[in-house]
């Protein structure tokens, strides 16, 4: 480890990330701006999905000032956040085969909606199965993943595939196998992990994108403001009676 502050290269390392995913993905956040821009015109319905650590991602693109008003949480009991106890249990779901497909089938999705699922490493059996039951029901699929596990881990799916082999579309995170950024000669493991702020930025990104392109097509992007500013709540109130039939987190 340098004598630079500990605080400084964990900082450095995220923008140096950051810059690599606006450097190397910028087709891949224009394409997928331009698909949940044609899904919004066409009817269809957004969603996210992440678990463990990556649904603070998925979450980050729901009911958020700023944000598109459409983007819905996908929810798998006991994998969203980790707040389920105890805390490995959420790991383990991940792993198990069967369940992406029983919440598809007792989800709201429908073909023609937009699904971004978000997953790290993209090994488990919980996004893969997701990915590919979803685009079986007609559902696009955007892939928000690591691209480097698929070279350096063993797939946990009986498949022997990663999420990015499912998807109409993939974002790299470019976040290292492991995704710690630091070590040191007197820590054991590395740590500093930089996967939640390049993932939203990543996502905010294509989120932009999408509300761009909607504008230049003449039709009115759905975005919510803070409810901390005047004619906020109004503002969002209004946006929810007119897409009510399109969001589902207030059911």
């Amino acid at each position: 480890m340098s004598d630079r502050a500990p605080a400084d290269q964990f900082l450095d390392a995220a923008i140096d990330l950051l810059r690599r995913v606006r450097d190397e993905e910028a087709d891949s956040i224009a394409a997928a701006g331009t698909l949940l821009a044609d899904t919004v015109e066409n009817g269809g319905r957004l969603f996210a999905f992440g678990a463990g650590h990556s649904s603070l991602a998925a979450q980050d693109l729901v009911y958020r000032a700023g944000g598109l008003a459409l983007m819905n949480l996908l929810a798998v009991p006991g994998v969203v956040g980790v707040d389920v106890m105890p805390a490995p249990l959420g790991s383990a779901l991940e792993r198990v085969d069967g369940l992406a497909s029983a919440v598809l089938d007792n989800s709201p999705l429908r073909a023609g909606d937009a699904l971004l699922i978000i997953s790290l490493s993209g090994r488990n059996a919980l996004p893969v199965e997701m990915a590919l039951h979803a685009r079986a029901l007609g559902v696009r699929v955007i892939g928000v993943t690591s691209v480097a596990y698929a070279s350096r881990t063993k797939s946990r799916h009986a498949s022997g595939t990663y999420l990015r082999d499912h998807c109409d579309l993939v974002l790299d995170s470019k976040i290292a196998v492991g995704d710690a950024e630091l070590s040191h000669d007197k820590v054991p493991a590395p740590f500093a992990p930089a996967s939640t702020v390049v993932t939203s930025a990543l996502l905010q990104a294509v989120m932009a994108t999408t509300a761009t392109t909607l504008a230049d097509r003449g039709i009115e992007p759905p975005l919510l403001r803070s409810g901390n500013v005047d004619g906020g709540h109004d503002w969002n109130a209004q946006v929810m009676e007119r897409y009510g039939d399109r969001i589902f987190y207030r059911h």
